[in-house]
């Protein structure tokens, strides 16, 4: 049994949060359904047999143009489906906006990309949540994106928001996990998705020396609360029962 990782993007791996579930004695499986067809191997499953859960990375496309990628419909109909079995899930940037759409949440184009570090909120809902104990409050989160949430699925709990992005962190149901903000990402990954956004920079209004000095002013304490909050999700999300045995 495995958590499938729907990576959509060559840059765009599970980083901080695949090693600690692999850490805890949890198997992925990695695919890139944007390279893959429908019920290959590397792409999209026809079913949830033997998934003990579901991650939903980030990556360049749009929940907006959902009509143009039968692979991602294909994403929306697991989630959904997962999401009424009570299964983990986890989305982050494209995924936790696919997740807000496949339970009936609208995704919408930002009005200016959010690109880099920014101070992240945590509301009075969010500082009781178990799944995120030992977060600061207010902490710097990493974001790289063109679209918002800009209404939660009926029943979610928003958790965190930012001066520019209001719905940054929601739960809903007992397992399902969204973040718009990039926790997983060790350096590396940090440098190489900034890179990538460089075409966003001027409409975020932010440059790439600003960009640098972020990174290495903010970095250590980024990872220090995502590593915690990868912890918290390996612990309180997915069952100890379905674990590997030593």
């Amino acid at each position: 049994m495995s958590i499938i990782v729907f990576q959509h993007s060559d840059i765009g791996g599970p980083g901080r949060l695949g090693a600690t579930l692999r850490d805890h004695g949890f198997r992925l499986d990695v695919r890139r359904p944007d390279l893959h067809g429908v019920g290959t191997t590397g792409g999209v499953p026809v079913d949830l047999d033997n998934v003990h859960g579901l991650i939903i990375l980030g990556g360049p496309q749009n929940v907006t143009d959902l009509a143009k990628f039968p692979w991602m419909q294909a994403e929306v109909a697991m989630i959904k489906e997962a999401h009424a079995r009570e299964l983990p899930i986890i989305g982050i940037c494209l995924g936790a906006q696919m997740i807000a759409h496949a339970l009936g949440g609208e995704v919408v184009p930002r009005d200016k990309p959010a690109v880099g570090f920014y101070p992240m909120l945590i509301n009075t809902t969010g500082q009781v949540e178990p799944l995120l104990a030992g977060i600061a409050w207010d902490s710097p989160q990493l974001f790289t994106c063109g679209q918002e949430v800009k209404t939660l699925p009926q029943g979610a709990t928003l958790l965190a928001s930012n001066r520019n992005t209001r719905h940054v962190i929601f739960k809903t149901g007992l397992r399902t996990f969204a973040s718009i903000a990039h926790f997983e990402c060790d350096r590396p990954m940090v440098e190489a998705l900034m890179a990538s956004s460089k075409g966003m920079l001027p409409s975020a209004g932010i440059t790439e020396s600003e960009i640098k000095v972020q990174i290495d002013q903010l970095y250590s304490n980024y990872a220090r609360l995502s590593d915690r909050l990868c912890v918290n999700l390996a612990t309180l999300l997915f069952p100890v029962a379905r674990r590997l045995s030593a």
